[in-house]
């Protein structure tokens, strides 16, 4: 195995009760990569990042998290892994003001962003600190959630549609924030519908259909498989 591998995942069957959602996804991820998983609706790209954390049904196969098998692992352990769940539906709590919500989960592991290291790279969340969580913007809600699970100290980020429904401004910062994570060395998996947004950041790509991964592909290779994203995706 190579040193630098962070996750691994064999053969991974889930199940959502009697649904068969995942069927034989194989796929690899090195410290510091962003990977992008690509696919239509309902391909099976956010049952994938549920799978790594837990957080589908029955699970068969293999994720090994830095060589630790993790398929019969809690939620809460693989999160001690180092694992952040980043949903589309964001989680921010109403009642809570933004820093209220940005101190909420625990510290999981060693090395977690301080809330100053989190407002350096997220001023607008400064500036709203005492703001209730849901009268943020969008864009800040989304911001939001992703410096609260920077500060649990999570290395490996699962973000889920991140840019969904933001202004092209907003979305740009948030590509600058994944440029910034990577350059301080996170790992990140993008599940992303906006190709536009994922093609620019993402160092190798997979593209799932009906649960299982039918191609892989590394950046400089984008141009050449224009066409087969196009039958895959329609972009």
């Amino acid at each position: 195995m190579a040193s630098n591998e962070l996750l691994r995942i064999e053969n991974l069957h889930a199940w959502y009760g009697e649904s068969h959602v995942l069927h034989g996804v194989n796929m690899s991820v090195d410290e510091g990569e962003v990977v992008s998983l690509l696919g239509r609706n309902g391909a099976g790209r956010t049952t994938t990042l549920r799978a790594i954390l837990g957080l589908t049904g029955r699970r068969t196969g293999s994720i090994r998290l830095r060589g630790t098998e993790a398929i019969q692992l809690a939620p809460h352990r693989i999160a001690r892994l180092g694992v952040g769940y980043c949903p589309e539906e964001r989680g921010i709590f109403s009642s809570l003001s933004a820093e209220e919500n940005l101190l909420l989960p625990p510290e999981i592991a060693q090395g977690g962003m301080g809330v100053a290291e989190i407002y350096e790279m997220f001023p607008n969340l400064k500036e709203r600190a005492n703001s209730p969580g849901t009268r943020l913007s969008g864009g800040e809600q989304q911001m939001l959630a992703v410096a609260r699970i920077l500060r649990t100290g999570a290395r490996l980020l699962l973000l889920d549609e991140i840019s969904e429904g933001l202004a092209p401004v907003i979305v740009q910062k948030l590509a600058e924030m994944i440029h910034t994570l990577k350059a301080k060395g996170y790992t990140i998996i993008l599940v992303e519908q906006n190709f536009r947004f994922a093609a620019p950041l993402a160092d190798r790509f997979y593209v799932m259909e009906h649960g299982r991964m039918v191609r892989e592909f590394r950046q400089e290779e984008l141009a050449a498989n224009a066409s087969m994203l196009n039958e895959y995706l329609g972009v």
